[in-house]
């Protein structure tokens, strides 16, 4: 995979994808980060990138010209999606579905905004990761690029770490336990020691839905729950 990053910091990317998962991706070559420095394609003898918007108000606001140049500079976009506050909550499904483009190109919004025109005329998706405000879009590209990566077939070595994730099939995740079996007076749950599969599978089914009903009833609400989830739902712990 191909992911482009359009960004005015691409010195901010060197610890997160330096480390860990993504970095072993990279040398691996199940991707493949290409970073492209907004600042050489600005206006002028002092590289302008920005500029004061049309109708007054604070702030300032990232020009179309160099933009449109940083664009056209990369021989494969692909899908072009823009960081933005104003953007569609970025979800599971969403790390997934890019996780199957070839080539993805990601714009970091900053200052106040950017140009319209730039969305008009490049962006296919205007991505938000929540609903607030940070002082650029590379953290949101991190974020949506961590996300992605992971997904990748040979990335994590096991399809089982992905499917059985929150949020991959509406739920959140079941509790994990590991050694020791005692720790502070909690126990592992006896069930876990059984070695019992058929049965451990359906204790986690329960403790996901248990939780995803406690801890996140929006989620809850959009689940479809079958008979026998509603039995195991019934039942005690």
């Amino acid at each position: 995979m191909q992911i482009n990053i359009i960004t005015l910091f691409p010195g901010m990317f060197a610890g997160v994808f330096g480390e860990s998962m993504v970095k072993r991706a990279i040398e691996r070559e199940f991707v493949n980060i290409n970073y492209v420095d907004l600042r050489p394609f600005g206006d002028g003898r002092h590289q302008t990138v920005d500029d004061e918007p049309y109708g007054g108000e604070g702030g300032m606001i990232l020009k179309v010209a160099p933009m449109a140049r940083a664009l056209d500079s990369i021989a494969e976009r692909g899908h072009v999606v823009l960081t933005t506050p104003r953007g569609k909550p970025f979800a599971q499904n969403d790390a997934l579905r890019l996780s199957q483009l070839e080539n993805l190109t990601i714009i970091c919004g900053h200052y106040e905004g950017l140009d319209e025109r730039i969305t008009e005329l490049y962006v296919d998706e205007e991505i938000s990761i929540g609903d607030y405000v940070l002082t650029g879009g590379e953290i949101p590209a991190m974020v949506m690029i961590d996300s992605i990566v992971r997904l990748l077939p040979g990335v994590l070595g096991c399809d089982t770490l992905v499917t059985g994730d929150s949020h991959y099939a509406g739920l959140l995740e079941h509790p994990h336990y590991t050694r020791p079996r005692e720790f502070d007076g909690l126990q592992v749950p006896e069930i876990l020691l059984s070695g019992d599969h058929a049965r451990i599978k359906r204790w986690r089914r329960q403790q996901a839905l248990k939780k995803t009903r406690a801890a996140r009833p929006d989620l809850f609400d959009s689940v479809e729950l079958s008979a026998a989830d509603r039995k195991l739902l019934e039942e005690d712990d």
